[in-house]
């Protein structure tokens, strides 16, 4: 199902690929999440059939239910990707052209105090749904999204390329960079061979409303924000490639678009990072939201924390030579749109509308963008 003629009333989705989308079959996991959520409106927007398939919303509140994701889509299974059955079943009902895997344990942190969990979700996990889609055949595009984590990071100063080994200190950062090698495997021993074009995308830290996780930077400057109690930052010099949600996004649908027409040509691994002056510190986020909102405050927690990387930055000059992809708003656009989005949500606005005016926002800054560039 589409937009309701009352949820789309004065939202313009000018993109140049709506046309592709509109009526397109896509199977999204981990809709009810952060990016899941985001993406599951933006192809409803479009005019997708989209059918997720997740746990049930990670958080209370949760951007699922406060931006309506439901409505828009056309089913929605509550399912663990662990249990093969159940996602080979969802699979086959939804007969999907397209695949978006994003159903994972996203937290560094978490994956601390539960290594195995955090294995078995994003390694085998993603093992299950490549041979649900070898199994069901008929799916042309596959986009598995992974993390800039998934590099042997060296803590060096140049951003890392797409052929840049996998690695990964932590077990979430490990787990990653297994799930692209079982990507890897199965593009090689099978897929390719049935027809399928299978890639994997690799974001930066992701910012945008309705992001309610914990252990995340600017929720937690948020939550504290709401309460009117001082922040406590683990690493403030740490260096991350910020980007704002909707950027990676445009990233992987320009990806599963070119894998569908052209599967062979596409088949590979993708970074979808921001500009390199978006690559800034921790402190650096915390001033800027501070200085657009009076009451958030700060102090360094000085206590033993568990290994983090202390700089990380990807290459994307790939995706913008051949994907013709771009990131669109800058990191203090991006940060001021995330604020923008949670004072709506304090105010109660209507957040799937707000929501949706901030995708519009986006492509229509993509076209300008464009047109500028012709």
């Amino acid at each position: 199902m589409g937009l309701s003629a009352g949820a789309m009333e004065g939202v313009v989705i000018p993109t140049h690929s709506a046309s592709f989308w509109r009526g397109r079959r896509v199977f999204v996991t981990g809709h009810t999440g952060f990016k899941g959520g985001w993406l599951s409106l933006w192809l409803g927007a479009m005019g997708a059939e989209v059918h997720g398939y997740a746990l049930a919303p990670p958080t209370e509140p949760n951007l699922f239910a406060v931006a309506r994701v439901g409505d828009v889509i056309a089913s929605s299974t509550l399912a663990d990707v662990r249990d093969y059955d159940a996602l080979h079943t969802a699979l086959k009902q939804a007969r999907p052209d397209v695949v978006l895997h994003l159903a994972a344990q996203p937290i560094v942190r978490d994956s601390y105090a539960r290594p195995l969990e955090t294995y078995a979700v994003n390694v085998m996990g993603t093992a299950n749904l490549l041979e649900a889609v070898r199994q069901t055949g008929g799916v042309r595009a596959v986009v598995n999204v992974t993390s800039d984590k998934c590099y042997e990071n060296h803590e060096r100063a140049e951003a890392y390329a797409e052929n840049d080994p996998m690695g990964g200190h932590d077990p979430y950062s490990s787990s990653k960079g297994c799930s692209e090698l079982v990507t890897s495997a199965y593009r090689r021993s099978f897929l390719a061979h049935a027809g399928t074009g299978v890639a994997t995308a690799r974001a930066g830290n992701v910012i945008g409303g309705g992001d309610w996780a914990q252990d995340r930077l600017v929720p937690d400057i948020l939550r504290a924000l709401d309460s009117q109690t001082p922040l406590f930052i683990r690493s403030p010099a740490a260096v991350r490639p910020w980007q704002h949600v909707l950027d990676p996004l445009s990233g992987y649908l320009a990806l599963a678009e070119s894998l569908y027409r052209d599967g062979a040509g596409y088949a590979e691994a993708w970074n979808f990072g921001p500009l390199q002056d978006d690559a800034r510190a921790v402190g650096w986020i915390v001033e800027h939201l501070a200085s657009r909102q009076p009451g958030i405050s700060w102090t360094h927690a000085d206590t033993v924390q568990p290994h983090e990387a202390g700089y990380l930055s990807i290459d994307s000059r790939k995706a913008r030579a051949r994907l013709r992809w771009h990131p669109r708003w800058a990191l203090s656009d991006a940060l001021d749109r995330t604020l923008e989005w949670h004072l709506r949500w304090r105010a109660g606005n209507d957040m799937q509308e707000a929501t949706l005016a901030q995708i519009a926002q986006y492509e229509i800054a993509t076209v300008e963008a464009e047109r500028g560039a012709l």
